[in-house]
């Protein structure tokens, strides 16, 4: 069984359409998970969110959804082999998912290709294409599933996350914090960190660049994933 060890968890994701990333272990590293109780993983995929998540809050009420049934059983099995089997997975789409209570904290590594050509994996393709889940339906179940002071965190490529900004502040969600990320420092932006909310606010601008002149972990990157990386 393939996987990667980190710290404090295994992740297993041989029958997972989507394997650990560094967009992944970027945006569980960087999401602020202050002021709240509770927190729902939108796709979680491998469970890799949650579990970072856990790690960082173990005081906090995690829940997840993924909709991919063999996705959703490695999950499960990563989580019962953890530190923290509480997490709480539910296999179904986010469209259909309903909850009692509205969560605090929200986050996501979400789909992001409009247009673009697909491969034969039909798996892969929904866990990277926008066909099942689109962003204005993401910002819906944000909406839907949140409360006046809640949070979402998602990490997009650069040009998709300038559509997801003007998509949210259409349906009413601002960017609160940003943080460009490039590879190396010749690299242009790639990725960006993004946290919205209701609350407008100047926003909070940051930069990370993953690699150093000498293509080893720059100091910012491991200050931000050192808790995870088991040889960080």
């Amino acid at each position: 069984m393939s996987g990667f060890a980190f710290k404090q968890f295994n992740i297993a994701h041989d029958q997972c359409a989507m394997k650990v990333s560094t967009d992944g272990i970027l945006l569980g590293a960087w999401a602020n998970l202050t002021n709240g109780n509770n927190l729902l993983d939108i796709g979680t995929g491998t469970g890799l969110l949650a579990l970072m998540c856990k790690q960082r809050r173990p005081d906090l009420v995690v829940s997840a959804v993924e909709i991919d049934p063999n996705a959703y059983r490695q999950a499960c099995q990563n989580i019962a082999a953890s530190p923290w089997p509480d997490i709480a997975l539910y296999q179904q789409s986010i469209q259909t998912f309903y909850s009692t209570h509205a969560f605090d904290l929200v986050i996501a590594n979400p789909p992001y290709f409009n247009h673009s050509l697909k491969g034969e994996n039909a798996a892969r393709n929904a866990a990277r294409h926008t066909d099942g889940l689109s962003f204005a339906e993401l910002i819906e179940a944000f909406k839907r599933l949140s409360h006046a002071k809640s949070r979402l965190s998602l990490i997009l490529p650069t040009t998709e996350a300038l559509l997801f900004i003007e998509y949210a502040e259409q349906l009413g969600l601002y960017l609160n914090t940003h943080c460009q990320v490039n590879s190396t420092p010749d690299k242009a932006f790639s990725r960006s960190l993004m946290s919205f909310s209701y609350i407008k606010t100047a926003i909070e601008q940051s930069t990370l660049c993953i690699r150093d002149a000498n293509n080893h972990y720059s100091a910012a990157y491991i200050a931000l994933c050192k808790a995870f990386y088991l040889k960080m």
